[in-house]
């Protein structure tokens, strides 16, 4: 009989939550230490927040300058920041004119731009990667090609198109011209090429059809894709002006980027209004960033790494 194997040393009177404990606090310890070593940690400390301020700073004064009285004027940029505050704009400017719905509008234009378009190129860059047909690698380069082009180069064109189809000034006419997205095939195909080629084979095999592979296998390993596209889909399409403003006739269906500029032309001479205003605009935006800041920044860090 062989010499039994030794027991380990286990402190036993350690509690389990202590000992698994350990490792977290190795780390923390040698982050420390770390910290403590660089000599510049304190410099780039103060540089972030100087960084910080920087950017927050403007936010503020807008939001300060929205809750200054009507008509205020100063020579002093520090009484911006100084009392009185009243809050009589914001209920003005909701009850007087069309800024929410312009909020509206641009949020179900973009939501619907983005469905739409995950849709379009999701189909279209796994029928690229996955499917066998006559000059696929042609269409690629006509989808590399439209990257080239720049948007403003196709206006006059896409807007003959649509009015001949009787788009204009509609949700439709906002909506549907621009759902084609060169950058999102790309990206998905991509994506698509790197999925193994096996995966897909064994589950033809087993009888599933392009449609389930579709939306069983590809789709489920492309969220981080899909979640990067959906997201500067909505921004770019939050965002747009120059074809909702040539589009759109009627001030109801203005979207914020039109609405806006139209509002603030009309205070030329004015601080307190036309920030009110932009303060309410900028308000779903400020929120939307802080509730999906950690999606927004993984999909610009996958874009960044798969583009």
């Amino acid at each position: 009989m062989g010499q039994p194997n030794p027991i380990p040393n286990i402190d036993v009177e350690k509690p389990l939550e202590k000992r698994n404990k350990q490792p977290n606090d190795k780390k923390k310890h040698s982050t420390q230490l770390n910290r403590s070593r660089d000599p510049f940690h304190p410099v780039k400390i103060t540089v972030a927040i100087a960084v910080g301020l920087l950017f927050v700073l403007p936010i503020i004064w807008m939001i300060l300058v929205s809750l200054k009285p009507d008509g205020f004027s100063t020579t002093n940029p520090l009484e911006w920041f100084l009392p009185p505050f009243t809050f009589s704009n914001y209920t003005n400017i909701i009850s007087d004119t069309l800024i929410l719905r312009w909020t509206f509008n641009s949020f179900i234009v973009a939501l619907i731009t983005t469905i739409l378009t995950l849709i379009v190129t999701s189909l279209a860059s796994f029928a690229i990667s996955q499917m066998k047909f006559r000059f696929k690698r042609t269409i690629f380069i006509f989808f590399l090609v439209g990257l080239m082009i720049p948007g403003e180069a196709t206006i006059i064109p896409l807007y003959e198109t649509a009015k001949s189809l009787n788009l204009i000034d509609s949700y439709a006419g906002l909506i549907l011209p621009m759902i084609a997205s060169p950058l999102g095939v790309i990206i998905l195909k991509s994506f698509f090429d790197g999925i193994p080629k096996e995966l897909f084979e064994s589950a033809k095999m087993d009888g599933c059809s392009n449609i389930k592979l579709f939306y069983k296998i590809a789709l489920p390993l492309a969220k981080p894709a899909l979640a990067a596209i959906a997201i500067f889909t909505f921004i770019g399409s939050w965002n747009n002006f120059l074809w909702p403003y040539l589009s759109i006739l009627s001030e109801e269906l203005y979207t914020l980027p039109v609405g806006l500029p139209v509002f603030n032309s009309s205070y030329s001479q004015a601080y307190v209004l036309p920030m009110t205003a932009n303060a309410i605009a900028s308000i779903p935006v400020i929120i939307v960033f802080l509730l999906f800041q950690k999606q927004i920044i993984k999909g610009i860090s996958f874009t960044g790494l798969k583009g």
